[in-house]
């Protein structure tokens, strides 16, 4: 499967290093192969504000503050057209970070988590349907951090034993 990210940095509040996109291309990947997704596809991430994606959330959702991240899926769809485009992802980058700050967590950890939301609302989950559809949307969210979070533990782990 290959998979195609497309990064529109469309803020200037927080620097956007090489490591935040390889990072949050690997939430991508970890999140498709764990749901068994395994088309040629691409998706679009937009870093941007709290003033910009509040814009977007009152337009779009009709809520009038800023959010942390926005998920737009491709809804027309053609059939068998590859790769598949499954939509964009907004994400303000100055929300995730008075966020990580709130919840005592990484940066990273934030922006991977937040990418991992929308992205399972780009394959169709919806937290917001139901009490079911809530726990099970949550649930994979925690796994598929997870098995992030184990990657990132093992890379560190790689780069230190280079080190020594």
């Amino acid at each position: 499967m290959k998979t195609t990210i497309y990064f529109l940095n469309d803020q200037d509040k927080i620097p956007v290093s090489t490591e935040l996109k390889s990072l949050l291309r690997r939430a991508i990947r970890t999140g498709l192969t764990y749901e068994g997704f395994d088309t040629d596809c691409e998706v679009s991430l937009t870093f941007t504000d709290n003033e910009k994606i509040h814009v977007l959330n009152k337009q779009y959702r009709n809520v009038d503050r800023p959010t942390d991240v926005l998920s737009f899926p491709t809804d027309d769809e053609e059939e068998g057209m590859i790769p598949v485009v499954l939509g964009d992802i907004v994400l303000s980058l100055e929300k995730a970070q008075a966020q990580a700050e709130e919840y005592g967590h990484s940066f990273e950890r934030e922006t991977s988590f937040l990418t991992v939301h929308s992205l399972l609302h780009l394959l169709g989950y919806d937290h917001e349907t139901s009490e079911e559809d809530e726990k099970e949307m949550f649930g994979r969210q925690k796994e598929i951090m997870a098995l992030i979070e184990a990657q990132t533990e093992k890379k560190k782990t790689r780069k230190e034993k280079e080190t020594v």
